[in-house]
C-alpha cells in the first residue's frame, strides 16, 4: 500500500494506491491546527486502510510555513563574522517598490541583542585571513545559555567557499550547549549571497525544534498505528526525503504541500503531450500557481516568503519550485476597505470556524459563500453530502456587502467572485505574462478544492489553449506526492569565465558533487541503477548581476561542449530578457540535481464498458448565475460521464469534493483517462 497525505488550510487529504489490485482511493478530513498530526491520523482511520500494509508513505505539511508566517518558532540566537551583525537589518538596502509610501521594513527573526559577532575571516576564495577566535565562541555560548536561547544559527562570511571555521564553531557549541540545536549555514546552502544565506540559516534554526517535535510526534503516532519505517516528507524542490533529513534541514520543506501539485501537473502534461503547463491550485486559504516549461517545473533559489509590494519578505536560499501564492482561496473573507471598496482576502476563515455557510460560528462572507449563493455549489452535495452547508447563512453573511453597495445579495456575491477571480488571475499572470511567456501557448491544469470552479473564467481571461481538470482534483497534491522521486540538490558558487575554464575542470566540479550525491542517496537506500543526475549552471554576462539557468551535458565534457553551452546561454538569456550581448560569459553557480527513482502508480485508462453514459450522469438543472443573469444549467455526476463525451456550456460537473463550472460558449470533453478538458467554443 502506497499512501500520501497533504495538510491544507481547511482540509487534510489522503490518497492511497493498493499495489496488489491497482485500486486508488482517497479521503478528506478537517485540518486540526492545534495538532496537525491528528488530521493525518483522522484521514488514515477514515480511509479504513490497514496501516500495517503501508510500504511507502509520503507527507506534505504546512507546519514550517505556518510557524514562520505566524511567528511561532523558538527563541533563536545568531553568531556571525565580526562586522556583520546587522546583515539581517540592512538586508539588500532596497525596496520592492521604490515609490510605495506604505512600505514597511521587515523585522528580523533574531533581535539585535541575540546577534553576536566572533573574530574570524576567510575571503571569497576560501583563504583564511583571520583565524577563528574560540574564546569569542565560548562567550557567545555562555550568553545564549543565560538568555535561554532554544536554537542557534551560525553564518560566517564566505563559509560557502571554506566551511572550516563554521564547522569548528558548531563543534564547540554542540559541546558547550548539547541540548540546543545548531544550524550551520554551509550545511543548508553552499551558494553565495550573504544576506540570503544568513536569512535561510536563521529561519531553519527558528523552526527546527518545532519540526523535530512535530515529526517525532507524527512518526510515533504512525508507529503506534502499525506503520513501519517507511515515512518520507515532501521537499520544496519537488522531491521527497526522509523524516531524519527533514529534522536536520526543515527549511527545505517550507513549501512541502503545494509543490507536489506542480509535479503531478507535469506528469499529466507529459501524459497528454502538453509540455507547457500553468498550474492552478485553489485551496481554502490561497491560490498557488507555477509554470512548467518543456515538461520541467521551474526551480529557483531566490525564493521569498511573505513577499508583496509593501513588504520585501524573507529570502530562503534553498532550491524551491517557483510558486506564486496569493491569499485568495475558498475561505478568503470579503470585506470593505476604508475607501469603501470591496476586497477579498488575504485573511481566511480557515478550517475553524470556516465560511459562514458551514454554520460553525463564522459570520464573515467568503468566496465559498458567494459561489453557494449564485448556485455554483450544490448545498446538498458539499464533500459528497458529508458536510451540510446553509444557503441561508451564506446569504446572511453576504447581506452586509449588498447593503453597503445598495444591490441584491446575488449581485454582491458575483462582485466577490469577480474580485477573487481578478486576484487569482494575477497569480497566473505573475508566472506567465510577467516572465515573458504567452499563456496562449500553455494549458492550465486546475486542481485543489476550488481550482475547477474558477478555471473556466481564468482560462478565458488568459486565452489559454485549454483547461484540464484531472481526476480527484481536490486531493491532487497528495496524488502528486506519489509521483515524486527522492531528490537532493547540490549548489556550489565559483565565479569563472567560460573562456578560462577547461572541459576537464568543469567536469571535475560536477564529478565531485556527484560523488557526494551517490553517498547521500545510498544512505537513503537508493541503489546505483536508480540514481539519475542532472547538471545545470547559473550563467551571466560579465558585469551583470542576474543569471539564467543553463543545462549542462552529462559525462566527460569535451572542447565542443563549451561553445554549445555558451550558445544555449545566449538563447535562454534572450528568451528571458529579449536581448543578447557579445560580452564574455561567466559561470556563477554549479547546480547538480540528484534523483533516486521511486516506483510510481500507473495512470490507467477508463473502461468504456462500465455503464457510463451522459444520460446516467445527468442530475437535472438548477439556476446558476453567469455574469449578470441566472441561467438554467444542467448538472452532471463526473464518475458517470462517458469517455469521449462532448458537452456544450453552460454546465456544471459535480464530484464529492470539487465542482467544475463550464461557461456559456465553452465546450467540455472527457478523455480516455477521465480528465475533463475545457475549451472555448
Amino acid at each position: 500500500m502506497r499512501v500520501a497525505t497533504d495538510i491544507g488550510g481547511t482540509f487534510t487529504d489522503l490518497i492511497y494506491l493498493d499495489e496488489a489490485t491497482g485500486e486508488i482511493g482517497m479521503t478528506k478530513a478537517s485540518t486540526t491546527p492545534h495538532n496537525f498530526a491528528i488530521g493525518v491520523e483522522d484521514t488514515l482511520k477514515k480511509s479504513g486502510l490497514n496501516v500495517a500494509d503501508t510500504t511507502f508513505f509520503v507527507h506534505g505539511s504546512t507546519i514550517i510555513i505556518n510557524a514562520l508566517t505566524e511567528r511561532k518558532g523558538v527563541k533563536t540566537g545568531l553568531i556571525t563574522t565580526k562586522g556583520f551583525r546587522d546583515v539581517l537589518e540592512i538586508t539588500r538596502a532596497n525596496r520592492p517598490d521604490i515609490y510605495n509610501m506604505y512600505y514597511t521594513k521587515p523585522e528580523p527573526f533574531v533581535p539585535r541583542y541575540l546577534r553576536l559577532e566572533v573574530r574570524e575571516r576567510v575571503n571569497y576564495k576560501g583563504e583564511e585571513l583571520v583565524p577563528l577566535n574560540e574564546d569569542d565562541v565560548r562567550r557567545a555560548a555562555e550568553f545564549f545559555k543565560k538568555e535561554g536561547v532554544e536554537a542557534i544559527a551560525v553564518c560566517f562570511l564566505h563559509s560557502y567557499a571554506n566551511p572550516a571555521h563554521e564547522a569548528r564553531c558548531g563543534q564547540l557549541l554542540r559541546e558547550l550547549l548539547p541540548d540546543v540545536p545548531v544550524t550551520l549555514s554551509h550545511e543548508i546552502t553552499k551558494e553565495w549571497r550573504e544576506y540570503e544565506r544568513t536569512s535561510t540559516t536563521v529561519l531553519n534554526a527558528y523552526v527546527q525544534p518545532i519540526a523535530v517535535r512535530y515529526l517525532n510526534t507524527l512518526e510515533q503516532d504512525l508507529s503506534e498505528m502499525g506503520m513501519g519505517p517507511v515515512a518520507h516528507i515532501m521537499q520544496s524542490n519537488g522531491g521527497i526525503t526522509t523524516f531524519e533529513m527533514a529534522r536536520q534541514a526543515p527549511i527545505r520543506t517550507c513549501e512541502s504541500g503545494p509543490v507536489a501539485g506542480v509535479i503531478g501537473a507535469a506528469v499529466i502534461g507529459d501524459l497528454l503531450g502538453e509540455p507547457n503547463i500553468i498550474t492552478l491550485d485553489i485551496g481554502g486559504t490561497t491560490v498557488k500557481s507555477s509554470l512548467v516549461e518543456n515538461g520541467v517545473p521551474r526551480i529557483t533559489t531566490d525564493y521569498r516568503i511573505e513577499y508583496r509590494r509593501d513588504w520585501e519578505g524573507y529570502p530562503i536560499k534553498v532550491p524551491t519550485v517557483d510558486i506564486v501564492e496569493i491569499g485568495a482561496g475558498g475561505g478568503s473573507i470579503a470585506w470593505i476597505d476604508k475607501a469603501g471598496a470591496l476586497r477579498v482576502g488575504p485573511v481566511s476563515a480557515g478550517a475553524v470556524p470556516g465560511p459562514a455557510c458551514y454554520d460553525a460560528g463564522g459570520e464573515e462572507p467568503t468566496v465559498t459563500d458567494a459561489n453557494l449563493v449564485v448556485g455554483r455549489i450544490n448545498p446538498d452535495y458539499f464533500l459528497g453530502g458529508e458536510i451540510k452547508v446553509s444557503v441561508e447563512k451564506a446569504r446572511q453573511a453576504m447581506q452586509k456587502i449588498a447593503d453597503h453597495f445598495g444591490m441584491s445579495i446575488e449581485e454582491a456575491a458575483m462582485g466577490v467572485i469577480r474580485i477573487a477571480d481578478a486576484n487569482m488571475g494575477n497569480a497566473l499572470k505573475l508566472v506567465s505574462v510577467r516572465r515573458g511567456y504567452d499563456p496562449r501557448e500553455f494549458t492550465i491544469v486546475a486542481f485543489g478544492g476550488g481550482g475547477s470552479m474558477h478555471a473556466a473564467a481564468l482560462g478565458r481571461e488568459l486565452r489559454v489553449k485549454r483547461i484540464v481538470v484531472p481526476t480527484a482534483p481536490a486531493v491532487f497534491s497528495a496524488w502528486g506526492m506519489l509521483m515524486t522521486d527522492l531528490r537532493n540538490d547540490y549548489i556550489r558558487t565559483r565565479v569563472v569565465r567560460t573562456d578560462r575554464i577547461t572541459p576537464a575542470g568543469l567536469t571535475a566540479i560536477f564529478t565531485e558533487m556527484e560523488e557526494q550525491a551517490i553517498e547521500d542517496l545510498a544512505t537513503e537506500k537508493v541503489t546505483r541503477e536508480r540514481m539519475v543526475f542532472q547538471r545545470f549552471a547559473d550563467m551571466r554576462y560579465l558585469g551583470q548581476e542576474h543569471t539564467v539557468k543553463v543545462p549542462i551535458p552529462a559525462g566527460q565534457l569535451t572542447e565542443k561542449d563549451l561553445p554549445e553551452i555558451n550558445e544555449r546561454f545566449h538563447q535562454l538569456h534572450e528568451h528571458a530578457y529579449t536581448f543578447r550581448l557579445d560580452s564574455p560569459v561567466e559561470l556563477v553557480n554549479f547546480h547538480l540535481t540528484a534523483l533516486g527513482r521511486v516506483e510510481k502508480p500507473p495512470i490507467t485508462r477508463l473502461n468504456k464498458d462500465e455503464g457510463r453514459t451522459v444520460e446516467r450522469a445527468y442530475k437535472g438543472e438548477r439556476q446558476v448565475m453567469f455574469d449578470e443573469t441566472f441561467v438554467a444549467t444542467p448538472t452532471y455526476e463526473r464518475d458517470l460521464l462517458l469517455v469521449g463525451a462532448v458537452l456544450s456550456g453552460p454546465l456544471i460537473v459535480e464530484e464529492p469534493a470539487a465542482t467544475t463550472v463550464v461557461f456559456p460558449g465553452q465546450r467540455l470533453s472527457v478523455d480516455e483517462y477521465g480528465f475533463l478538458h475545457i475549451e472555448e467554443g
